[in-house]
């Protein structure tokens, strides 16, 4: 389910589309919110290059909102369902969850637009 060569794979670690060899951030921290987006201009092993055309990553906004939704439901169905917290107390926990994950929100969305347009290749790993 997350071998190399699966999109799944790219996707959850932040690897190249292309090889999945490295890491297409600066920094494998999300929390260190200076740098939380700040990617490499390519792959230092296949020289793919991450930006396609300029302003590429204002797409990824488009995926936040799902990726956000899916995060502020199992936070709703833990409060509420698990724990049996009160309407008041789900609502915080939403919001707390939001605040607490969206530097790994904005991650998740880049990865996988940037994976709609580019696929693995296996003849990219062997070079």
């Amino acid at each position: 389910m997350f071998k190399k060569g699966t999109k799944l794979y790219s996707i959850l670690t932040g690897t190249c589309p292309k090889c999945h060899e490295e890491s297409m951030f600066k920094n494998k921290n999300p929390y260190i919110l200076s740098q939380a987006l700040s990617m490499h201009e390519h792959c230092s092993h296949c020289k793919t290059k991450y930006k396609i055309e300029p302003s590429f990553f204002y797409g990824s906004m488009y995926v936040s909102y799902p990726v956000g939704i899916a995060f502020a439901t199992a936070a709703f169905v833990i409060s509420f369902f698990v724990f049996k917290a009160s309407i008041h107390i789900v609502f915080i926990s939403i919001i707390a969850t939001l605040i607490v994950c969206m530097p790994i929100i904005l991650r998740l969305s880049r990865n996988i637009w940037i994976n709609f347009f580019m696929s693995y290749d296996k003849s990219l790993v062997k070079k």
